[in-house]
């Protein structure tokens, strides 16, 4: 306390006013990555064990992040304060909106493969608030979110978080336009990598499609598109098994590598 309170120059209670105001002000970074982080956001997990996540990984990294925070210029005047909140806000937020396209992205493409298989009229289980997704689109998200904690990616969130301190120190100014930029490029690589784990499902429904409809075609008399059904999903469900591996594969080594140069 006396080596921070010469750090500061201020007597201890005010030493202890602006350790609290720091902590805080790590908070809304950490909490504003966590709030939209893939895994720790999501909606089946209660409010209150999600906020008590982001208080503790803010109290773990508080004594190793403290002293990069500008605390001698916390003044009494709360313009700045609010100022920086704010600013820490919107990168802690940026931070895990950037983690969370890489779900949404798989997400999107699991969904578009669901509707070429014929599987997106059933609806599987919620895994964010008022959307239901089919089952194919669920299991596949489900298996990422999951693997992201199984393989200890969850912690290279925090590494990254420790690391966001040295390239955005805290500050009362926001870049909007360096966020955006960095957001674009992680929604063109993320979508990219979507598009090419879900490309076997995607390709497997333009060729089956346009089989059925040529002998549709042929023979007009029979309902073709309702016998093809299950042979349509029999074979989607046989091409999901020989592949779902190498595309969960995929899609951890593109999160990791993002994780360790983003």
């Amino acid at each position: 306390m006396n080596e921070v309170a010469n750090f500061i120059g201020g007597p201890p209670g005010v030493v202890g006013a602006h350790i609290v105001l720091g902590v805080f002000i790590l908070f809304c970074r950490i909490g504003g990555c966590l709030m939209l982080a893939p895994g720790f956001s999501n909606a089946q997990i209660p409010t209150q064990v999600r906020l008590f996540v982001a208080i503790a990984a803010t109290l773990a990294l508080a004594p190793l992040l403290i002293g990069r925070l500008p605390l001698q210029s916390l003044s009494d005047d709360p313009i700045p304060t609010l100022r920086v909140i704010a600013t820490e806000l919107l990168i802690g937020g940026s931070i895990g909106l950037m983690a969370r396209i890489f779900i949404i992205a798989l997400e999107t493409m699991a969904v578009a493969s669901a509707t070429g298989l014929g599987l997106a009229n059933p609806f599987g289980v919620e895994m964010e608030a008022n959307d239901a997704l089919p089952p194919l689109a669920t299991f596949v998200t489900l298996s990422a979110t999951v693997l992201i904690f199984a393989l200890d990616l969850h912690w290279e969130v925090l590494r990254g978080l420790v690391a966001s301190y040295s390239a955005l120190p805290v500050s009362d100014t926001f870049d909007p336009g360096f966020s955006l930029r960095h957001i674009g490029d992680v929604l063109v690589e993320t979508f990219r990598a979507a598009l090419r784990i879900c490309s076997p499902f995607i390709l497997y429904a333009i060729v089956v499609n346009l089989a059925i409809s040529i002998i549709n075609r042929l023979t007009p008399q029979i309902a073709i598109f309702y016998i093809s059904a299950p042979f349509v999903i029999g074979g989607g469900l046989a091409l999901l098994y020989f592949t779902i591996k190498s595309m969960l594969g995929e899609f951890m080594a593109s999160f990791a590598s993002w994780l360790a140069s983003g």
